[in-house]
């Protein structure tokens, strides 16, 4: 005998697929909405690409770029043919719409809104990213990256680590906080052998050259990466192929000691001034 359904029973399953339902359709939508944003990004990139394509192709004999603007509703991005976007040839524009839900909330491209790329090289004349962000959710965001090499996607740039590599005194790195009066001051190079010294005299600049030092010649280069900003930062190449002499290297004015001091092989490099620190090889 065949058992019927009660009315109970049958409310009961109905309920349950409402409940299903109402719990699985804003999962559902959620995953349209990101697949929209992710969608959006990669037509953006593909668009990237093929004006690096065009670019190095040379075809039409130009450069070519993409233009991104939020000033039109969706917004958009514009292929071009043109070294820029304003002295471009608007018969060849490539107009793209991005998808209603997602909005381009930043263009960061060195301080333009639009990418161009070099001819040959394909190497970009923009560097930098465009962020996307769903309407909808705003914590939800998709980055693509434009790599000062040329490369182009929705992967961070990764800077490569020098972790591994040999390190050592050739190449120097010295900050120093002391106001360095570059009119009046200027560095003093103290060159040590056998029982002899010599002194020599720099002016605090940029600096490359040699010396003869006991009949031996020393080569030397010395640059600041900054100069009283509001500290300095020395630079200095002392190569052991060139260099066989101990070396001592002062500002004039700084009457606390040298801010460097090299022995003869080059492998001790130590300061006594009190407004030098951070001594790194490089």
């Amino acid at each position: 005998m065949k058992r019927a359904f009660t009315l109970i029973e049958l409310l009961t399953v109905i309920g349950i697929i409402t409940v299903l339902a109402a719990l699985a359709i804003p999962a559902l939508r959620s995953f349209q909405l990101e697949t929209d944003l992710d969608n959006s990004a990669e037509e953006i990139i593909n668009t990237l690409r093929s004006a690096q394509q065009k670019t190095v192709a040379s075809e039409g004999g130009s450069s070519w770029g993409v233009y991104f603007t939020t000033s039109t509703s969706p917004h958009q991005y514009v292929l071009f043919k043109g070294s820029d976007y304003l002295a471009r040839d608007a018969s060849k524009d490539e107009v793209h719409k991005i998808s209603g839900v997602v909005l381009i909330s930043g263009v960061n491209l060195g301080g333009s809104s639009e990418a161009v790329f070099s001819r040959i090289s394909g190497v970009s004349l923009s560097q930098g990213g465009i962020v996307l962000t769903l309407k909808a959710d705003l914590s939800k965001t998709k980055t693509i990256y434009i790599e000062p090499s040329g490369q182009i996607g929705g992967d961070m740039p990764i800077a490569p680590s020098d972790a591994n590599r040999l390190k050592d005194s050739r190449h120097v790195h010295i900050d120093y906080s002391r106001y360095i009066s570059t009119s009046t001051e200027s560095l003093i190079l103290t060159f040590s052998y056998d029982s002899s010294t010599q002194v020599e005299t720099i002016a605090v600049a940029d600096w490359e050259g040699e010396f003869n030092v006991g009949g031996q010649i020393q080569k030397l280069k010395i640059n600041t990466h900054r100069l009283n900003q509001p500290d300095s930062q020395f630079s200095i190449h002392r190569d052991g192929r060139y260099n066989s002499r101990a070396l001592k290297i002062k500002l004039s004015g700084d009457g606390s000691g040298n801010f460097i001091e090299y022995s003869a092989d080059g492998l001790n490099t130590i300061s006594a001034s009190i407004y030098a620190s951070n001594i790194e090889w490089q």
